[in-house]
């Protein structure tokens, strides 16, 4: 009896992270993908004086207790769902969930903090020049090299989150 509580526990346990897990990635993929497809192209298309402006707002309002679950804590949600998998007996989903916060982890999490946050911080320590032809260059030596790590990051949680389905469709 005891042991049939357990494991009514265990699955109970299981598909609770597994939700979270694709909640999580979701989470983080949606973020990422606006920037791609809508945030980036409009302020492309603004004065840059006002997009360098947008940005640094941005950047700096992004550090918050709604961002932060999802930024750093899917990884953790994916390992504990792995290892949940793992601990009931099902190989296959704890593999995907595994490999799942792997990929977040190298090129969602430390892809950002290697390359995008430092980008962010050059941007933020950067005053924004009156003449819009010196604005148009420093967003332009900005905008291009970010949009390409930031699809790389939209890229790897949109693999991560498939992932993560994966592992939940074998469960």
């Amino acid at each position: 009896m005891y042991a049939m509580m357990e494991s009514e526990k265990m699955r109970g346990m299981t598909a609770g992270l597994s939700i979270a897990s694709i909640m999580f990635c979701g989470a983080i993929f949606g973020f990422f993908h606006a920037w791609v497809c809508s945030t980036m192209w409009g302020l492309d298309q603004a004065d840059p004086r006002v997009a360098i402006a947008a940005m640094q707002a941005m950047n700096a309002s992004v550090r918050n207790a709604l961002f932060f679950p999802a930024f750093f804590l899917t990884p953790v949600v994916l390992g504990l769902a792995a290892a949940a998998s793992y601990r009931s007996g099902r190989r296959s989903p704890a593999l995907w969930f595994l490999t799942a916060a792997a990929v977040y982890l190298v090129f969602g999490l430390f892809l950002t903090m290697a390359v995008n946050v430092p980008m962010n911080e050059a941007l933020a320590a950067t005053a924004i020049p009156d003449d819009v032809e010196a604005a148009r260059q420093i967003w332009r030596d900005y905008s291009a090299p970010w949009q390409f790590w930031n699809q790389v990051r939209a890229v790897a949680s949109g693999v991560a989150l498939a992932f993560a389905g994966l592992a939940v469709v074998r469960s």
